[in-house]
């Protein structure tokens, strides 16, 4: 089963037992969100990446330009422990943990949450790669990922879901990032990109490995 037949299972099980005008609202705010072009400013195939120093699951820095003089570098960016979309693509992606390793490359997973939520999903998918915290979601704005979550889908997640951001970023904004992945070559310039608008849909992460051989 591919990752995307995965999703497609999780969306109909967690849309089915909505309300209809919930899941009107989660629809609307996604096309309204491919309309808005953001799509255009994500950073693609031969763009300078830009560099970051961010803290890990542990609290400890971890900055891109180390990570390079390893190898390549594989960075997924995640939305938050809350969105079990997001779990499932990193519960995918720990598949090919062994053959990244194998190949020289780094993984790591970026995402907006304060750390002890990072450590949360590392303890229950059991994954071998870093989560690192943007605060504000800084380095996820440099990438041309960062978006604002606003009415009436912001007091849906936070009045129904109970899902409040500020409390997992740990800030007020009601930002996140749209679910992307890239791989970066050693000399900074991205080799492989990716990008989810609609956070249900992603392509497998074998893709990576294709790429990566290719390359």
């Amino acid at each position: 089963m591919t990752l995307q037949d995965s999703l497609d299972k999780l969306k109909a099980k967690i849309e089915g037992s909505m309300p209809k005008e919930f899941v009107d609202i989660m629809h609307s705010s996604t096309k309204q969100l491919e309309d808005s072009g953001i799509g255009e400013g994500v950073l693609k195939i031969g763009d300078q990446a830009p560099s970051f120093e961010l803290p890990n699951q542990n609290g400890e820095m971890v900055k891109s330009e180390e990570l390079l003089k390893n190898g390549l570098l594989i960075i997924t960016f995640y939305r938050g422990v809350w969105c079990p979309y997001c779990n499932t693509d990193l519960g995918y992606l720990k598949r090919y943990e062994k053959e990244v390793k194998e190949i020289g490359a780094t993984m790591v997973s970026i995402s907006p949450q304060k750390e002890n939520y990072n450590q949360q999903i590392i303890e229950q998918q059991r994954l071998g790669f870093d989560l690192l915290s943007d605060a504000h979601n800084d380095v996820a704005a440099a990438f041309g990922l960062r978006w604002e979550m606003v009415d009436p889908l912001r007091s849906l997640y936070n009045d129904s879901f109970r899902i409040s951001l500020p409390e997992y970023n740990g800030d007020g904004s009601w930002t996140l990032p749209v679910p992307a992945r890239f791989i970066i070559g050693q000399d900074g310039i991205i080799k492989y990109a990716e990008y989810s608008i609609d956070y249900t849909k992603r392509p497998n992460p074998d893709v990576l490995i294709d790429a990566i051989n290719q390359l």
